[in-house]
């Protein structure tokens, strides 16, 4: 039978000599960028920017607005997006995270921030989770969080990261 190397959409590269493991959904982002015709977009070096603000306030306030983002394909996306963002893309967490919470009612701005995120996995999309060999497995954790940064209620927002192998777990 072999050793795996494509597991649920996660392509897997082994290096026994030097201890690695390597996890890619390349293939996977590709599709999702040809399905929306976004694999020839432009950039984007960031996710998110620094100081960008999400609110209830940018959702559509009346039928024909909303009837209008109805055509956009959001929730797929922020799917998609999730969907690499928990196999192997931690650095996709907190973006995905802000556009999920307007997946009932997103506006335009939300649509562009999420263009934004299909345009920095365009970029880089041959990023992989790697964890190495280790005769000591330790877990390493790291948190962060916001004060106040949610406008609508001024709830804050809470993130965290856990290594193994030093590769993302969680």
């Amino acid at each position: 039978m072999g050793e795996a190397s494509y597991v649920i959409g996660i392509e897997m590269f082994r290096d026994r000599t030097h201890g690695l493991l390597e996890l890619s959904q390349k293939v996977y982002i590709n599709k999702v960028l040809e399905k929306l015709k976004m694999d020839k977009c432009s950039s984007s070096v960031v996710p998110i920017q620094t100081g960008d603000k999400f609110s209830f306030m940018q959702c559509p306030k009346n039928e024909l607005k909303r009837n209008r983002m109805e055509t956009i394909p959001y929730a797929s996306i922020v799917g998609s997006l999730l969907y690499a963002q928990v196999c192997t893309r931690p650095d996709i967490n907190f973006a995905v995270g802000m556009l999920g919470r307007y997946q009932s009612n997103p506006g335009r701005d939300h649509w562009k921030v999420a263009k934004k995120v299909l345009r920095y996995i365009q970029r880089k999309k041959d990023y992989m989770l790697t964890y190495k060999r280790s005769d000591h497995l330790e877990v390493i954790g790291y948190s962060d969080s916001d004060f106040a940064g949610c406008v609508d209620t001024r709830k804050s927002t809470f993130i965290y990261l856990f290594l193994l192998a030093e590769g993302a777990i969680s």
